[in-house]
């Protein structure tokens, strides 16, 4: 039997390695402006076209290298940081596996032009494929310009997975958030598409902070600072009423690394205890200092996971820091989230004996949303048939009931008649309503999110929604990351009935919303709710029509929590079970459950 086993080419091991280090544009974006930063640059420029699928180009004013050293930077495990085992536990640089460029080399066409301090004339490489296909001098000042074409040319399948552009720049953009964040002390600018996007200079890191945010952030921010033996721990807080529904705005950096820790997280979130509501999740930007034996950051490719010796230390010292923080301003809780979500946006509107426009009004279409089987449908209009058919609640009552007592020669008889003519809600979340087969139970806020979703998606396809003119316009600003993707979605926006432009510098301009809303809601509230919805979305859907709609049923739907009456609960159901999809909402979560008469029967004879 011949021999099988054999060494892969240079080019395909680097291919197969780029897939664990450059996955999609921004991590290309993370390791060049890494790189500018160990290079000792104090002005990085960073140049995006088409989302990163064209071109990335970063542009710095570091050290530079030799000709030698531009060659040996695109070969695999070549570094400058690592000469013997111990320096792994002594790791102060971002990039040291020596990775990276090879990786990129592998699966784009890449063009370097260099020159370092010493040197009177740079050098020019081009390599595609992992192949240098020309090297000659250039003329270029000292630094380094590294650019990236036409990523994924020769990985076919992995440029097909690629999200949309908008998805794409958005990834971009919090990498570029994340390495400006950590180093203050440099000039950094972001342009996509010609558009200056930011243009920081050197700064404080609360100038920082507000450079990449917005200013009004700027009276937000309490300051965090408190030194130990062990570590130190410094940054930014954000006040209590800046905490958002969304974990976005949470950033850790150890060692000015940024790092994901869902634990240390929690320490802050611990910390912020009593002043915030449940679901509510405060803005941070901390820094961890500790010395670098103390931890642990080779154990993944992107070097975004970290471990700590004494990592349940770690969680207290940071608790015990935002604590003291929060102490020395004399933070006290100002904002009711719940009562705000609940006025402002989810309140019910309705008018006896019909539904009202912000909830359960028109009937919703069956071109909408995903797909049923015909069986699927005809098996439910079966089940539900007579749920269907209930008639319209005239009354609020949700149960009416009348007993009757029977004091026949039977002593101690006693007869009770007990009719349900509406729906019950339970604990303010769910409501219970009978069927033939037994009991049906439908979550209220996912089921709602289903009837809006399908609303919207079918406004969209038809452009056709109408619109309520608000009488004094409402301007918004919004940061970087927010204004592209709301410029992004302009026209969808405008086929479900909102009047929205832009206004300048990130800036934009509310005239009208949607006729099915409430008219005394907040549609500045509205609309930042729904980008923090929009920018969570991670969902495998390239289509930014599904992704808006269920950002946006997340932010109009009736909330848990919220007391409906019988009307209302009624309307519910019956425009749920007129969708094409009921079974669940647009996020995956059930709208309802059924209880059967069987399952009933054993439940009261175990």
């Amino acid at each position: 039997m011949p021999d099988i086993i054999q060494l892969l080419p240079d080019a395909l091991a680097n291919q197969i390695a780029a897939g664990e280090v450059i996955q999609r544009p921004s991590s290309v974006v993370k390791e060049l402006l890494e790189n500018a930063v160990d290079a000792g640059a104090k002005s990085i420029k960073l140049i995006i076209k088409d989302s990163g699928k064209t071109l990335i180009q970063v542009i710095d004013d570091g050290s530079g290298m030799t000709e030698t050293d531009a060659r040996m930077a695109f070969e695999r495990h070549a570094t400058s940081k690592i000469r013997k085992t111990e320096d792994l536990f002594n790791i102060h640089t971002k990039g040291f596996r020596g990775e990276a460029l090879a990786s990129i080399a592998a699966v784009a066409k890449v063009e370097l032009k260099t020159r370092n301090t010493n040197a009177e004339l740079g050098v020019l490489l081009k390599i595609e494929n992992s192949e240098v296909v020309k090297q000659e001098p250039c003329s270029i000042p000292v630094g380094s310009n590294f650019s990236v074409k036409q990523l994924f040319f020769n990985v076919p399948a992995r440029r097909k997975f690629l999200k949309s552009d908008p998805v794409e720049l958005r990834h971009i953009l919090d990498e570029f958030v994340k390495v400006s964040l950590a180093h203050p002390e440099i000039g950094f600018s972001c342009f996509h598409n010609d558009n200056n996007l930011y243009q920081l200079e050197i700064a404080s890191l609360r100038q920082r902070i507000v450079g990449l945010f917005n200013k009004t952030i700027n009276d937000k921010l309490i300051p965090v600072e408190e030194t130990t033996d062990i570590l130190q721990v410094h940054g930014f807080i954000g006040k209590p009423e800046y905490a958002k529904k969304s974990k976005g705005n949470q950033f850790f950096f150890v060692n000015n690394r940024f790092i994901k820790s869902p634990y240390l997280a929690h320490a802050v979130r611990f910390a912020f205890e009593q002043l915030l509501p449940e679901k509510a999740y405060p803005f941070f930007v901390l820094f961890i200092d500790i010395k670098p034996e103390d931890v642990d950051i080779n154990v993944h490719p992107t070097k975004q996971e970290v471990k700590f010796e004494n990592e349940r230390l770690i969680y207290n010292y940071i608790k015990v820091s935002v604590r003291h923080a929060l102490g020395k301003y004399s933070i006290t809780p100002v904002l009711d989230f719940d009562n705000n979500v609940n006025h402002n946006l989810a309140q019910p509107n309705f008018q006896s004996g019909r539904a009202s426009k912000q909830t359960f009004g028109s009937p919703i279409p069956h071109n909408a949303g995903e797909r049923a089987s015909k069986s699927e449908i005809n098996a439910w209009n079966n089940e539900f048939e007579e749920l269907m058919s209930q008639p319209k609640i005239e009354q609020q009552d949700s149960v009416i009931i009348s007993s009757k007592i029977n004091n026949t020669d039977q002593e101690g008889s006693l007869e009770h008649e007990v009719q349900v003519k509406a729906p019950l809600q339970l604990d303010k979340r769910f409501i219970v309503s009978q069927i033939k087969s037994g009991l049906v139970i439908i979550d209220q806020q996912a089921a709602h999110e289903r009837i809006i979703y399908e609303r919207l998606l079918d406004s969209i396809k038809t452009s056709q929604s109408s619109t309520q003119q608000l009488l004094f316009p409402i301007s918004i600003e919004l940061d970087i990351r927010q204004g592209e993707s709301l410029k992004s979605m302009i026209t969808q926006l405008h086929h479900i009935g909102f009047d929205i432009s832009e206004f300048g510098q990130q800036t934009f301009i509310i005239r009208g919303i949607p006729a099915h809303l409430d008219s005394q809601m907040n549609p500045e509230q509205l609309i930042m709710q729904f980008l923090n919805h929009y920018m969570e979305d991670i969902s495998n859907s390239n289509s930014i029509d599904h992704k808006l709609c269920r950002a946006m049923a997340r932010s109009e739907a009736v909330k848990r929590g919220t007391s409906l009456v019988a009307d209302e609960m009624q309307g519910l159901i019956d425009q749920l079970f007129g969708c094409e999809m009921p079974y669940t909402g647009p996020s995956g979560r059930k709208c309802f459950v059924t209880i059967s008469l069987k399952e009933l029967d054993l439940k009261f004879n175990q």
